[in-house]
């Protein structure tokens, strides 16, 4: 008896364990869902903070101020991505110019498919047949399917013309059209501002927070954590920057095969290569597709296609 009960308190015990787990990890998402705005730039900084870490510490060694290194080093980062940026706007903006140009080039090769596949196909009679159907569909009620393109002999066609509508609006003045302007830039900027003042006292700040740690951990042995924490953070520094450099030259290998090749707007696919090498497992697969489709759409034959697979791979 006193078994069945014991083995009843730990089934007790366990749900409510279970259910306080669930509860916190609710509230814990809902933090994170509702913070998100102040979450993620403190996530992003951290990550910067350890890839400039060494940076900072190199200009150090050269006896230059923990301040000057920090902010110099972080607004040198911040300026070669806003450079990287620019430079990815600007050559959407020019393939976006470039691809009416390519559509005869697709349809010429979506014909000759279709010629090699053999005239008229199973989906081109399915295709005629749709046609056929959303014509009935769309047809007037009580108007016979034939009246519509054999009118009755003797009856007058009078086409009714369209009475063409415009809506015009009223002009929203200069500081609407201002505002309409900033109001999408405001929230990047703000994000923007928020990650460098946070990488800025990141790295001002390590030996401070680092110390702050150790103290919420209530470690026992101070000098043993401080040291593996140190070793931990040099670590991190390290192979996110390794990481970055590896990435950042097989971009600059991929954009040179391209743009060899003859591939439009290579700088742009060999930084958006760069970016996607840090997914794991499919990042690069990611990237490979977009040269690869514009190859098809570029060259009236395969030989670009070709080309770019054997660069991409």
């Amino acid at each position: 008896m006193k078994l069945g009960k014991t083995q009843t308190l730990e089934d007790v015990a366990g749900l409510v364990g279970a259910c306080a787990v669930t509860i916190l990890a609710v509230i814990i998402v809902s933090a994170l869902y509702v913070g998100r705005e102040v979450f993620v730039p403190v996530a992003l900084a951290i990550l910067l903070s350890f890839v400039l870490a060494r940076p900072v510490n190199f200009l150090q060694s050269l006896r230059v101020p923990r301040a000057v290194a920090a902010i110099t080093t972080v607004l040198l980062a911040f300026a070669v991505i806003f450079a990287l940026g620019s430079l990815i706007a600007t050559q959407l903006t020019r393939l976006a110019g470039d691809l009416p140009q390519y559509q005869s080039t697709i349809q010429a090769k979506i014909t000759s498919l279709r010629g090699v596949a053999g005239g008229s196909s199973t989906l081109e009679r399915a295709e005629g047949m749709l046609q056929n159907l959303s014509k009935e569909l769309n047809r007037p009620k009580n108007v016979p399917s034939t009246s519509l393109t054999n009118p009755q002999p003797g009856a007058s066609a009078r086409p009714v013309a369209p009475v063409p509508v415009e809506v015009l609006q009223p002009d929203p003045g200069t500081l609407a059209n201002l505002r309409s302007l900033i109001a999408p830039l405001v929230s990047p900027l703000a994000t923007t501002g928020i990650i460098v003042i946070f990488v800025i006292f990141i790295l001002l700040q390590r030996e401070d927070l680092r110390n702050r740690l150790i103290r919420l951990a209530g470690a026992h042995d101070l000098q043993r954590t401080t040291a593996a924490l140190d070793d931990a953070a040099s670590r991190l520094s390290r192979l996110f920057l390794n990481q970055l450099l590896i990435n950042s030259g097989f971009g600059v290998l991929i954009g040179t095969g391209l743009w060899i090749i003859g591939v439009p707007s290579p700088a742009l696919w060999g930084i958006l290569a760069a970016v996607l090498r840090f997914v794991p497992y499919i990042g690069s697969f990611i990237a490979a597709a977009f040269p690869l489709t514009l190859a098809v759409a570029v060259d009236p034959g395969w030989s670009m296609l070709i080309w770019t697979r054997c660069c991409s791979s």
